[in-house]
This record gives structure tokens, sequence and C-alpha cells, in this order.
């Protein structure tokens, strides 16, 4: 079985790579964890000023969490308050809290969780044929937060809830010009310009960048508090029937119903 994360470090720039291409380079708890402690490791790695988050292939940079691992009444793997599983808030944080710019190379569809992993990153690149979107609502998930106050602050309140409203899938060239991302390249160009890019952020002052890193945070820092709330609440959530219904109808191939959850009377949910 391969490793569900690479980490390659080379002349001071880190390569952290989602390896799971048979599952849309989806985080299950291995793989998220082994991220979330490739992150964390950069606290303690002042010979690396830049790093490059991407995934295996041309098909998908990351969909969020592996809706294999999904357990009704649990969520992903197990739940907490804390957390669901999956360390997917903890990633968010140490991504935006590392010293070192993090630049997205997003080489295929950048969905649901993975289109926030993105968002959260300081810069992001993405391939020609990359897809983006937030699906949550679609089939039992929501990722609010950094998810939905960040993503506003990039393309604007309209945009951001006409992204989590339609759970439409947008090109790499719309994503550019809302603002969701800095560039657009070839696919085989991909790694290649993000490279370069780190290379520029390695030849400036390390403690310049981080201190402009914390100021650009600083201003959105509060949005962290509605994250850690938002992740609680996805945790009650995941216990309930219109998660179940969510999943179950991802994994049957059809058209969620949640019909009845507006439905006063027979739901009982509001």
């Amino acid at each position: 079985m391969s490793d569900p994360l690479l980490v390659d470090d080379r002349d001071g720039v880190r390569t952290i790579t989602i390896n799971r291409p048979d599952r849309m380079n989806a985080l299950n708890k291995p793989a998220a964890v082994q991220l979330a402690a490739a992150l964390e490791d950069l606290f303690e790695r002042p010979d690396i000023g830049a790093v490059i988050l991407t995934g295996t292939g041309q098909k998908a940079f990351c969909t969020g969490a592996d809706v294999k691992e999904f357990k009704v009444g649990s969520g992903y793997a197990g739940a907490s308050w804390a957390g669901i599983g999956i360390p997917m808030e903890q990633i968010q944080r140490l991504i935006r809290s590392v010293p070192q710019p993090v630049i997205a190379a997003v080489n295929g569809f950048a969905i649901g969780g993975g289109n926030v992993l993105q968002v959260v990153c300081d810069m992001s690149i993405a391939s020609e044929t990359a897809k983006f979107g937030q699906v949550g609502p679609k089939f039992g998930s929501f990722d609010a937060g950094f998810g939905t106050a960040y993503l506003a602050r990039l393309v604007g309140e309209r945009k951001a809830r006409e992204i989590w409203f339609r759970c439409k899938t947008y090109t790499a060239d719309e994503a550019l010009a809302m603002g969701l991302i800095n560039t657009t390249v070839a696919p085989d160009r991909l790694m290649d310009v993000a490279d370069e890019w780190a290379r520029d952020c390695l030849a400036l002052s390390p403690t310049a960048l981080k201190v402009l890193k914390a100021s650009f945070n600083a201003d959105s820092e509060q949005i962290a508090g509605t994250t850690q709330l938002a992740f609680g609440a996805l945790k009650l959530y995941y216990a309930g029937p219109e998660a179940a219904e969510g999943h179950a109808a991802f994994h049957e191939k059809r058209a969620p119903s949640y019909g009845t959850f507006r439905d006063f009377d027979d739901a009982g949910s509001y």
C-alpha cells in the first residue's frame, strides 16, 4: 500500500503531495493526520522557506474528506466536539499559522474540503484543467468558518453565497476571474511554476515574510472562532438524519431527498 502523503524537502522548499489518486486525493484519517504532522513540523524547520501543497496525478487536487469513512451517527472515523475524526480544522489552522508561505498547486478537482484547503493557502496556482466548488449541502456536510467567511474575502460575499447555495463547479478561468486563485498555467507547467513561486519566496527575508503573513492573518483571525464553532456544529449535524440522507445519496449515486426536513411537523428539526 502506498503512503497516503508524500513529503519532499528539496533546496529549502517542502512539497507536500496528497497521494490517494484512486480516491480523488480525498483525505482519510491517516492522510489527514500525516498532513497535519507535515505542517506542524515546519515550525521547527528554519531551513524550509516555502511550501507547495498539491495532489498526485492530474485529476484531483483534493476532494475533502473521504466519504467512504463516513459512519452514520459518528461522522468520519469517529467524532468529538473538538473535531470530526479527520482533523480538518487543525490542518486549516496550521496552513495559516506556519511561518512559511504555503502555495497550493491545484492539479485537478478542488472540491468541498479540498477547495477550502486551497482557499486558506497563501497563494494558489491552478492547472488550466482544474475545477473548483463546494458540495457539502448537496451530500450532507458543510465547511463554515474559513470555508465561508474567508472565501467571501477572496471572491466577495455575493459570489461566496452563490458557491455554497448552488453547489456548482467552476473552471480554472472562472476561478481566476472571481479572485479565487492567483493564476492558471498549462497542466504540464504547474509544478515548475509553483516551484518558481516558492523560490521567489525563498530569496526573501524569512523574518519579513513571517511578519507579513501574521499581519495578513490578523485581519481575518476572528474567523478562527467561527470555524471552531462550525466544526463542533458539524459533529452534531453528522449525528442526524439530514447528513445520513446526503451521504446515502452520494453512495447510491442519486439525488438527495431533503423535502421532509423542511416539514416542521414531520422533521421536528427546527
